[in-house]
């Protein structure tokens, strides 16, 4: 029996920017921190009770922006001999901390926001403005340099600060208004309106990161596509024991038992193996271990 494994998957990494991807998020780590700061103040300051909640909000922000920037370093790291497949995987952790701080947040403001909507207090409308432009400058100019990112960490980091975009466009409107109309509702009811866009926006990532965490088929790769580009490679009689996950979203692995004619001998074993992997790296899979059985060799894999 052959074995084919990896052996020179390395050399085919996709090469993926995490340097550049890092840099992204120690930016808006940076940004966040800063404009958190201004909020609190300027929270108090204008007793709104949507940028006091917004500051909250950036507070957990800032605090799970710099694990994920921590997290987006290690992940950089080589392959040792307790994570064989890399560190890959403490970039998707980060994504997951940072959605689950979000989700706190979030549940925080909702229980401050309600009971103001029917108990409204005075703000003040002009702050609230300043504090609007600033917060649509600040948060605009993160997401743009965040903007292209492919790695979870990277996506979950932006819709944080799209989020913040689309709340502090809010605020500003609602601060126009309230210098001309003292509707101090309006200050609680867009709280509430922000918070549960981004509980939305929220369950749908957190669905895509726990599907990797639980090593489903990635979501642009196709299981039935990929069993029948195999069974039509020349020598390959039948297959089994095929799985497809990822690591990080991005790195897709593959491990398959092909089966050949009995007395195939080692060259065009040698030849179905590199026509298996250009076939796999052609469709997105960056990392394959596979192995070769001949005819009638009864398979010793649990669920072959």
């Amino acid at each position: 029996m052959h074995h084919a494994h990896d052996s020179h998957a390395h050399a085919r990494d996709p090469h993926v920017d995490h340097a550049h991807g890092e840099r992204n998020i120690r930016t808006a780590f940076l940004l966040n921190i800063g404009f958190t700061a201004l909020e609190i103040v300027g929270g108090l300051l204008t007793n709104s009770m949507a940028i006091l909640s917004d500051a909250l909000h950036d507070l957990g922000d800032s605090f799970s922006l710099g694990l994920t920037w921590y997290l987006e370093k290690v992940s950089q790291r080589t392959r040792s001999a307790s994570f064989t497949y890399g560190y890959r995987r403490f970039s998707l952790l980060g994504a997951l901390i940072t959605s689950a701080f979000l989700l706190f947040g979030s549940l925080v403001i909702l229980s401050r926001a309600v009971p103001r909507i029917f108990d409204p207090e005075p703000v003040s409308s002009t702050g609230m403005l300043v504090l609007a432009v600033l917060g649509v400058l600040v948060n605009g100019f993160a997401v743009l340099r965040l903007r292209g990112g492919r790695r979870m960490s990277e996506r979950v980091v932006m819709l944080h600060l799209i989020e913040d975009v689309v709340g502090w466009m809010a605020v500003l409107v609602v601060s126009i208004v309230m210098r001309f109309v003292d509707l101090w509702v309006l200050d609680p009811l867009l709280s509430v309106i922000i918070t549960l866009f981004v509980l939305w926006k929220l369950f749908g990532n957190l669905n895509q990161t726990m599907r990797i965490f639980l090593q489903s088929v990635p979501a642009d790769v196709n299981v039935d596509d990929i069993r029948d580009m195999l069974l039509s490679l020349e020598g390959v009689m039948s297959l089994h024991d095929l799985h497809i996950w990822s690591l990080d979203g991005r790195y897709n692995v593959l491990t398959v038992h092909l089966m050949v004619e009995r007395g195939t001998g080692r060259e065009r074993v040698v030849r179905v193996k590199k026509a298996c992997r250009d076939l796999l790296w052609e469709n997105n899979i960056h990392h394959s271990t596979i192995e070769i059985e001949v005819e009638d060799e009864e398979c010793e894999m649990i669920g072959c």
